[in-house]
C-alpha cells in the first residue's frame, strides 16, 4: 500500500475549505488543471469521490467530510506537535459535536455524555436547539449525535438512526410539605394543582390516559414544553409535578422534592440519533455500545 501523499492531501484541505478550485489554485500559485489533477489522485488513492459539484460550488461528499476531519487532524497534530516541544500550546485531542433538543433533561444530558466527560483525549462540543434545527444540522455534518425525547417524523428514518438510550419511569413530585399521611397519587392529583409537560409530550398523552382510567380529574395549573423550568416550578412548591424523577434527581436526593409515587404505564423515552454513515465518529460509537 503506497503511503499518504500529504501534499495531494493539503491541496484538498484548501479547496475543501474555500469550496472554490479556481480561487483555490491562485492562491496556491497553481494551475486549475494541476490542482484538478492532485485533487484526483488523492481520490484514487483513496478509493473515493471527495467532491461533488453543485452548479460552481464544490461540495464535500461523505468521504470528503471524512477526509477533511483527518486532514484537519493530520495538519493539526503537526501543529500541536511544534507547539507542545516549544511549550507553546496543548496537544490535540477528538472532538464529539453534540445537539442537544433545548428543552431536554440537563441530568439525561450529563448521565449520557458522562463516560467521555473529563477524559484529555476528548472534547465535547454541544449546541442546543429545535429538533429540526439539529436535524439539518446532523444531516450537513456539523453535529456527531442528536439528544432527543421526540422521534423523528417518518420521512427522516431513513437516513438517521435512532437508539433509545434510556426509558425512564414518570412520577409524581412534591415538595414534602403537600404530602400528607396516607397520600396515593390519585389522591394528591385529585387534591393539589399540577403542572404537566404539553400536550405535544408523549408524557402528556400517557398521563391523559392514566387519569381517564382512574376517573382522575386534575387542576392543571401550567403545561410547559421546557424540563429545566419544570424543575424550577416544581421547586417553587405552588403545585405538584408528573416529570421522570432524573429531572429533579439532585432535588430528590437532598430532600427538597419527594417522589410520591412513580405513574404506573407512563415512561420517557431518550433518543440518540446518528446519521446512516460508512465512516460513524467512533465516540458516537462508544457511548452507544453495550456495556
Amino acid at each position: 500500500m503506497r503511503s499518504l501523499n500529504y501534499h495531494h492531501l493539503r491541496y484538498f484541505q484548501a479547496v475543501a475549505r474555500s469550496g472554490n478550485l479556481t480561487r483555490t489554485a491562485g492562491q496556491l500559485n497553481l494551475s486549475q488543471s494541476a490542482l484538478s489533477a492532485q485533487i484526483r489522485k488523492l481520490e484514487e488513492q483513496l478509493g473515493h469521490k471527495l467532491f461533488e459539484r453543485k452548479g460552481r460550488q464544490l461540495v464535500l461528499t461523505e468521504a470528503g467530510h471524512i477526509a477533511l476531519a483527518y486532514a484537519d487532524d493530520i495538519f493539526g497534530a503537526g501543529d500541536a506537535l511544534v507547539a507542545t516541544l516549544t511549550e507553546k500550546g496543548p496537544r490535540e485531542v477528538r472532538e464529539l459535536r453534540v445537539g442537544a433538543l433545548a428543552t431536554l433533561s440537563r441530568n439525561f444530558q450529563i448521565a449520557f455524555l458522562r463516560p467521555l466527560i473529563g477524559r484529555d483525549d476528548v472534547i465535547i462540543r454541544i449546541r442546543s436547539g429545535r429538533l429540526e434545527e439539529l436535524l439539518r444540522a446532523i444531516e450537513a455534518y456539523e453535529i456527531d449525535v442528536v439528544l432527543t425525547n421526540k422521534p423523528p417524523e417518518p420521512d427522516r428514518s431513513a437516513r438517521l438512526v435512532r437508539h433509545e438510550v434510556a426509558r425512564q419511569a414518570v412520577g409524581l413530585i412534591s415538595t414534602p410539605d403537600r404530602v400528607r399521611a396516607g397520600d396515593t397519587a390519585e389522591l394528591m392529583l385529585n387534591r393539589e394543582p399540577v403542572l404537566l409537560p404539553t400536550r405535544e409530550t408523549s408524557i402528556r398523552a400517557d398521563f391523559d390516559a392514566y387519569c381517564e382510567r382512574w376517573n382522575i380529574k386534575p387542576k392543571v395549573v401550567a403545561e410547559v414544553d421546557d424540563m429545566a423550568m419544570l424543575r424550577v416550578l416544581t421547586r417553587e412548591g405552588h403545585a405538584v409535578a408528573v416529570v421522570p424523577p432524573i429531572v429533579v434527581k439532585d432535588e430528590l436526593d437532598s430532600g427538597e422534592l419527594k417522589l410520591v409515587a412513580e405513574l404506573p404505564g407512563i415512561f420517557e423515552a431518550f433518543y440518540a440519533l446518528a446519521l446512516r454513515r460508512r465512516f460513524p465518529n467512533s465516540l458516537v460509537e462508544a457511548l452507544l455500545s453495550p456495556e
